[in-house]
């Protein structure tokens, strides 16, 4: 058997109410020690600003341009041209009164000038806050006070909703600099407030006109707070230092080298995850790291197979349900084939899988099978595919298999928290062992699993199970400004997920299940259970609610107990005459329900992905006969879903079907 991982440590079994806890586990490159950094490599600054003397010439930022509101071919910037805007641009931020220490928000998409900002910050020591709306409606308001943010590059889309007058942060931004430009409008409301507003040229002047010398972080220097989701409340805002994104690049570096393909200067990244989020973040500091090139997709994800197609990409990074329409577009395409030519496909098919099960590498296993059926797969997604990362929540081992096949590609899965600076594990290319899991640990972090005694999950035992802690040089330094959350999340130099794992003898991991009730729906959002259940709890209609929420699927469906005056009145009103446990079947009061528990999350302002799409009615009570609830009525979840599997799995089937 090959292994993936050593083991360092042995596991400790628990005593005097202490807690199990596993093996320590580390990367087989750093089994001794961890491998020293770079000397040359220290900070993120370094790994932009050595790249643009390397490779002046070599395209570093794409984007799509709008020819007469038409998207338009992907147009460049190269090293040279992005490090000079740079310089131009931080020193525009020094003449505007920002010294180093300070943090800089930028909200906005995607973009070229995203990262032009977020060098700059780091060319003079600045703390990068990326301000993301979608961990809830209040959440910029909410970081922009939190990081006490004075000054903010934003995206020309995002302009207003900065400057409305029940933005209770703005009254604290003294600056905003537009992606692009702005209305007189929007001029005009800036100097109203006190706000000096500056489109993204007439900032670029300003800092040529005011030369500043650059002020370069050190490598223990704060380099972003990065916020993210939590159960219930506010965002925690994750802070993270150069020497964390440098270790992770680094750690890319080796791992990296083990392989037969390595990544060259002609590699070519679709960024379209948002650099909010750590893992675009880190795999576009890699790819500078390398000489390489990022574009950037036009905005719109629904028409994302149109910017593959013009952008080529030779490395595609996504969350599951990114994959998830990528295979539901193959397979519609498969049905709409003649049956000779569907038997031919699913033959090739099986017959490749068969030599990748005994260990060829997929490019090996059956040329004959891709040249006649699967190099057109790969050409709808550009033609030069080479590697494809799935990240943020579980890849059904199906998409993962079917991928792996008839993509002509690396297909892996990675698992890792904002608090781990990205990926904490990833999984080894043409490793058929791998599938469903998330590989084993990264160079520069150790590994192990504790006890979740309430949960049955003992680390010593066979198979290890546990909730997974991290430790190392990626591990983030602490929750800002959020000492006590910090010691409950630290505790003797490892970081607790949250998130359960099992570990395979060969030291590959498998994520299980989470150990609060706290989830990840396929499209990577963050998703609180309890919360969301407490909001739907007070529609007029509904004695008690159930949410469910699975990895694997991009939407919550809910077992809703009904009460029962409220379902009678409104069969009255509605000419229906049966008992209430026949009232529960009719398809007219499930309707009435889902536009029920829509009205309660407009009018609490939820997300989208927090919507439920669909609901199972129940006449009875969530109850302890029926071992649902505990005797103080707290929902055993687990039980929950084992009682409803059966029509969950319909409903869920159901609403796939209607898509």
């Amino acid at each position: 058997m090959k292994i993936f991982a050593a083991k360092v440590e042995e596991g400790i079994e628990g005593q005097d109410g202490k807690l199990s806890v596993g093996p320590v586990y580390r990367n087989l490159l750093s089994k001794n020690e961890f491998p020293p950094l770079d000397y040359d490599m220290s900070t993120a600054w370094d790994l932009f600003s050595v790249s643009a003397t390397k490779y002046p010439d070599n395209n570093m930022l794409g984007w799509r341009s709008f020819v007469k509101g038409r998207v338009g071919p992907y147009l460049w910037k190269t090293y040279k041209q992005v490090y000079e805007e740079v310089l131009q641009i931080g020193s525009a931020i020094r003449a505007s009164g920002v010294e180093p220490g300070c943090r800089v928000g930028i909200y906005g998409s995607n973009c070229p000038q995203w990262i032009v900002a977020m060098e700059a910050c780091s060319a003079h020591s600045l703390v990068c806050v990326p301000l993301y709306d979608t961990l809830g409606p209040n959440a910029v308001n909410f970081i922009v006070e939190h990081a006490e943010i004075d000054f903010v590059f934003v995206q020309d889309k995002k302009v207003k909703e900065l400057l409305n007058p029940d933005c209770r942060s703005v009254s604290r931004i003294k600056t905003i600099v537009c992606f692009t430009s702005m209305t007189m409008e929007e001029y005009d409301k800036a100097a109203e407030m006190d706000i000096r507003p500056y489109s993204w040229d007439e900032f670029m002047q300003l800092g040529r006109k005011n030369p500043s010398e650059i002020v370069p972080p050190h490598s223990f220097s704060i380099c972003t707070i990065m916020y993210t989701s939590g159960t219930s409340g506010d965002p925690k805002g994750v802070v993270l230092t150069h020497e964390m994104l440098v270790s992770f690049v680094r750690g890319m570096d080796l791992f990296m080298e083990q392989f037969e393909d390595k990544m060259t200067v002609d590699d070519v990244y679709l960024s379209f995850l948002p650099l909010a989020h750590v893992l675009d973040r880190v795999i576009e500091e890699y790819f500078f790291r390398k000489g390489a090139s990022v574009g950037y997709y036009h905005g719109d994800l629904n028409a994302l197979r149109d910017d593959i197609m013009e952008l080529k990409p030779t490395f595609l990074a996504g969350v599951p349900r990114v994959f998830e329409k990528i295979y539901e577009g193959m397979q519609k395409a498969l049905e709409e084939l003649n049956p000779v030519r569907r038997r031919i496909f699913d033959a090739l098919y099986r017959y490749k899988l068969s030599w990748m099960n005994l260990g060829y590498k997929q490019k090996y296993a059956s040329p004959l099978a891709d040249l006649l059926a699967f190099r057109k797969v790969k050409a709808k997604l550009g033609g030069r595919i080479r590697l494809i990362i799935s990240g943020a929540a579980p890849l059904s081992s199906e998409v993962e298999e079917f991928l792996r096949v008839t993509c002509c590609a690396f297909v892996l899965q990675g698992y890792g928290l904002t608090e781990t600076c990205g990926p904490a594990t990833l999984g080894f290319p043409d490793e058929m062992c791998m599938m469903g899991a998330v590989g084993s640990t990264s160079v520069y972090n150790e590994l192990r699993l504790e006890e979740v005694p309430e949960m049955g999950y003992n680390p010593l035992g066979t198979p290890s199970r546990g909730e997974i802690c991290v430790r190392g040089k990626t591990v983030f330094a602490g929750y800002y400004k959020n000492p006590e959350l910090t010691r409950e999340s630290i505790i003797d130099g490892w970081f607790h997920t949250g998130d359960i794992g099992e570990i395979q003898p060969n030291g590959v991991v498998k994520i299980i299940d989470r150990k609060k009730h706290l989830i990840k729906l396929s499209q990577g959002e963050y998703i609180a259970l309890e919360y969301l259940e407490n909001v739907y709890s007070i529609t007029s209609i509904v004695e008690d609610i159930w949410i469910y929420g699975d990895s694997f699927k991009p939407m919550l469906v809910a077992v809703v107990a009904l009460k029962e005056d409220n379902a009678k009145k409104w069969a009255d009103v509605n000419g229906y005459m049966s008992s209430f446990s026949q009232l529960c079947t009719l398809n007219q009061l499930h309707e009435y329900v889902l536009s029920e528990l829509k009205s309660t999350a407009e009018r609490n302002k939820l997300r989208g992905f927090e919507y439920i799409k669909g609901v199972i009615l129940e006449s009875r009570p969530f109850d302890m006969e029926r071992d649902l609830v505990t005797a103080t009525l707290k929902k055993k979840r687990n039980k929950l879903f084992s009682y409803y599997q059966r029509e969950i799995d319909a409903l869920c089937k159901n609403l796939a079907a209607r898509k």
